[in-house]
């Protein structure tokens, strides 16, 4: 059975760089058997991506490898602050976008989150989500996710 960093070479991707929170605040927070994972943004080794509204400058393609990102950014950070191994499985993520008064493809973006959740990670890949459509996202990213995890107990 492949292990998630498997499937991710397969795919042709790698794990961004571990970013560090924006704020006074952690980018994984463990509660019990829970990891909440903290806004992730189209980071790609501290180099700012994405930026701009979906619709207009940005395409529902570009939309769709932003948030892609945005998920490779939350299993990086899952990968360095709890380990694969422990992953019981995605449970639900959060997707923020900023985007052009007329557009309206949101689901169609977000699929970037849940196509490379369900490739990664298969079974335990298997989520709920929800989608926030936002006035203005930091630093004018044009989309951002949250996600939490069970977790197994540590011995």
């Amino acid at each position: 059975m492949a292990t998630p960093e498997e499937r991710l070479k397969e795919l042709g991707l790698i794990l961004p760089e571990v970013s560090t929170p924006g704020g006074s605040y952690v980018s994984v927070n463990i509660r019990e058997q829970i990891a909440y994972v903290a806004i992730q943004f189209p980071i790609l080794n501290e180099e700012y991506l994405y930026q701009g509204r979906l619709g207009e400058p940005i395409t529902t393609e570009d939309g769709y490898k932003a948030i892609q990102l945005c998920a490779l950014n939350v299993l990086s950070q899952i990968k360095a602050k709890v380990g694969f191994d422990r992953v019981i499985g995605l449970n639900h993520f959060d997707a923020y976008y900023q985007s052009a008064e007329d557009w309206d493809d949101a689901p169609k973006v977000v699929n970037g989150a849940s196509d490379l959740f369900a490739k990664v990670l298969e079974e335990k890949g298997t989520h709920t989500r929800a989608i926030f459509g936002v006035h203005k996202l930091p630093r004018n990213f044009c989309v951002g996710l949250t996600a939490t995890f069970t977790i197994a107990k540590t011995q």
